[in-house]
């Protein structure tokens, strides 16, 4: 067959993947249904391989069509962010480094790194985002992020981890509650109270850590809400729904009415690390190493 695979092949194919409908991906891309069908099959001609699986009501994707789905969306992210750079350096700039991270990362460790990468590497640009772990990881595979700054134990096999700040844990009260600095000695002090705790899906490590806090001193904490954002348990602690166990260093840069008491005497740690895919190609990240 005298065919070749084009670029719009991959675009006709993702939009179809994407949206496992055919006319809905002929709408998105501004092409007759029977145009965008007959490309896809001559898609997989070409390849030799069935993508998709049709019937009268639903379209799904084979084994094959999973895969390449994957892939596709992987080399098209990656050629958009090479454009991006390729325009950035062409202006002067050396660059974009992209970071994700969690609430506590930008208190200290993400402010500290800015300035030191700005004070030697001013043409450097950054993007920021707030992410969940799992969210991170899933972006340093497919090369939506350089960097990301976790609480994870284990990352998956072509990414690194690397910890780089070690925090205590800190109880947070109400400003108007009963314990103070000269008067808190353990956590089991609350033991009948509502906790407010970071999402296990947020970071289930930090999770399973706030609960061996409180079991370690004999008791299994009352978890009355949970959220992803600690502006919002903060809001909650606040308002006197219950307490809340924190890494220490998120006692910066909210100005609510509650109150900090760092936990004594316990083992554990909030341990802040930062990941990255070992093959990755920006010319930029390499000269943020150093400051990491």
């Amino acid at each position: 067959m005298g065919y070749q695979l084009e670029l719009r092949h991959f675009t006709y194919f993702l939009a179809v993947a994407e949206e496992l409908h055919f006319r809905k991906a002929a709408e998105r891309l501004f092409i007759s249904q029977p145009g965008l069908s007959r490309q896809i099959k001559q898609m997989e001609e070409i390849i030799g391989a069935e993508l998709f699986i049709r019937n009268k009501r639903n379209v799904s994707l084979t084994v094959a069509g999973e895969y390449l789905k994957k892939e596709i969306a992987y080399i098209f992210n990656h050629i958009d962010f090479t454009i991006k750079q390729t325009a950035l350096i062409d202006k002067g700039s050396e660059g974009e480094v992209r970071i994700g991270f969690l609430g506590s990362a930008i208190q200290t460790v993400i402010p500290e790194l800015l300035v030191k990468v700005d004070k030697n590497y001013p043409k450097i640009q950054f993007s920021l985002e707030e992410m969940s772990n799992y969210d991170q990881v899933k972006a340093i595979v497919s090369d939506e992020l350089d960097i990301g700054f976790v609480r994870l134990a284990r990352v998956p096999d072509g990414v690194c981890i690397k910890a780089v700040q070690t925090d205590t844990f800190s109880l947070v009260l109400p400003k108007n509650h009963v314990l103070n600095k000269e008067n808190f000695k353990s956590v089991a002090q609350v033991a009948k109270e509502h906790f407010i705790l970071f999402s296990s899906d947020y970071s289930s490590i930090y999770f399973d850590k706030i609960m061996s806090i409180c079991e370690d001193k004999g008791f299994t904490p009352i978890v009355s809400h949970k959220s992803v954002h600690a502006q919002t348990i903060f809001r909650l602690v606040e308002s006197g729904l219950g307490v809340a166990i924190v890494p220490t260093s998120l006692q910066y840069g909210f100005d609510l009415d509650v109150k900090f008491l760092e936990i004594p005497k316990i083992s554990q740690k909030a341990e802040l690390s930062v990941i990255w895919k070992e093959d990755n190609r920006n010319p930029a990240l390499e000269k943020v190493w150093g400051f990491l």
